[in-house]
């Protein structure tokens, strides 16, 4: 036993540059959806909470509901503004940060194949005032291991796995996903399950912007050179799905930073998606054919066989347009006495597998999510996730019960 070495850095991918060439402007067409939600990190009771639907007149044109623009006024958002393109404006001021403040409309063609697959992942320093809780013990550091290939069509072998595009202060960024179950909508979920990280920035910031997720992105596997003259429906054959409410936990929001550390222990987040163009009526859950179950009351570490770890690695030496994953029986981390301990297993895949599911077999047979990709060495040897428990079933709970029904 002994103290973990404070060398991690949170396993999102982020672009590291500015694009020289401007991003698209999107105009608002018919088929364009705006929705604002209020969002909640902790209680499930939502105060403020405003959520329509941008509709079209007679004549064809898009009127936004007064409810809609007052409530992006609330927050000094212009709507036409904000379309064409000042979401891109990152005052610290007006950076929403409170949970209520969450706000993700609907940019219908902003993430075509080209602003997918280059939104990457930089070699980031670790943050020293996350570390100062890195005192606990812990399991001896796991042996690395090889992440493998997940053998094309995901679809068949990982129907809810997918990608979350999102943007931040330093461009277009991703991370991993799983498509979960609803409780309240038993085969209907539109439930995704991702890290606290790569929807918020946590005590530095707030929350990240058009957050989308696309299950099974490039399903056939095709080569990176492929992909640069790919169709948006090779790169995303199940269509992307925007978040019209997210919510993680009120320790990553208040402790959480760029490099995992404090709050890393409540390192989740639970996303309700819609589809982007209105889809066919159908659930995320209906359309991709599945969904885990989360397991909030896992076993202790030493009656675990086995965690596999799925996700998409976009730094080197991958790129980020393949799945892959990892088995191996897993160990305990502790950062800080007073925090729950962390799920750990060796693995080598770097950043862009952030918020990818860990899943474990139960007693029951079968499989369910029991964690998440949280933070990692920066010589990308192992990988840690939160342990789901009370915290992480509120949210879950939270997320289901508002959208009960519909």
């Amino acid at each position: 036993m002994r103290s973990i070495r404070p060398s991690f850095t949170a396993r999102r991918g982020r672009s590291a540059r500015r694009r020289t060439s401007p991003l698209p402007v999107v105009a608002l067409a018919a088929a364009l959806a705006l929705t604002v939600t209020a969002c909640e990190s902790g209680n499930a009771e939502v105060s403020g909470e405003a959520t329509a639907s941008a509709v079209a007149e007679g004549d064809g044109k898009i009127t936004i509901p007064d409810d809609i623009k007052d409530k992006l006024k609330e927050h000094g958002i212009d709507v036409d503004k904000w379309k064409d393109g000042a979401w891109k404006e990152w005052d610290k001021e007006d950076w929403l940060r409170e949970a209520k403040d969450f706000i993700n409309p609907i940019i219908e063609g902003l993430w075509d194949p080209d602003r997918m697959r280059e939104a990457e992942d930089p070699d980031r320093g670790v943050d020293d005032s996350d570390l100062a809780g890195d005192q606990g013990v812990t399991d001896p550091t796991p042996a690395p291991v090889d992440a493998q290939a997940v053998s094309p069509t995901y679809h068949a072998n990982a129907p809810e796995l997918g990608k979350v595009f999102f943007d931040s202060p330093d461009g277009p960024s991703v991370c991993s996903a799983t498509v979960v179950q609803d409780p309240a909508n038993p085969g209907k979920s539109n439930m995704v399950w991702t890290a606290g990280h790569c929807v918020h920035a946590g005590k530095s910031g707030g929350w990240y912007r058009n957050i989308t997720f696309v299950p099974s992105y490039n399903d056939a596997g095709m080569e990176t050179a492929k992909l640069k003259g790919a169709t948006r429906e090779q790169i995303a054959p199940y269509g992307a799905w925007w978040a019209d409410w997210a919510k993680t936990s009120d320790q990553w929001i208040a402790q959480g930073g760029l490099t995992g550390g404090d709050g890393a222990p409540y390192d989740f987040a639970v996303l309700h998606v819609q589809p982007e163009a209105g889809g066919n009526g159908k659930s995320l859950e209906e359309t991709v054919g599945s969904a885990l179950p989360v397991n909030f009351n896992a076993p202790a570490v030493p009656d675990v066989a086995g965690i596999k770890a799925m996700g998409y690695p976009e730094a080197a030496p991958f790129d980020g347009q393949k799945m892959y994953q990892c088995q191996d029986k897993p160990g305990r981390l502790s950062l800080n006495a007073s925090d729950p301990t962390m799920y750990r297993i060796g693995c080598t895949m770097t950043g862009g597998s952030s918020g990818g599911g860990w899943i474990a077999t139960g007693s029951d047979g079968k499989p369910a999510l029991v964690s998440n990709t949280s933070i990692g060495p920066e010589d990308n040897t192992w990988l840690a996730g939160p342990r789901l428990g009370k915290e992480a079933k509120g949210i879950y709970d939270a997320v289901s019960e508002k959208y009960a029904g519909r």
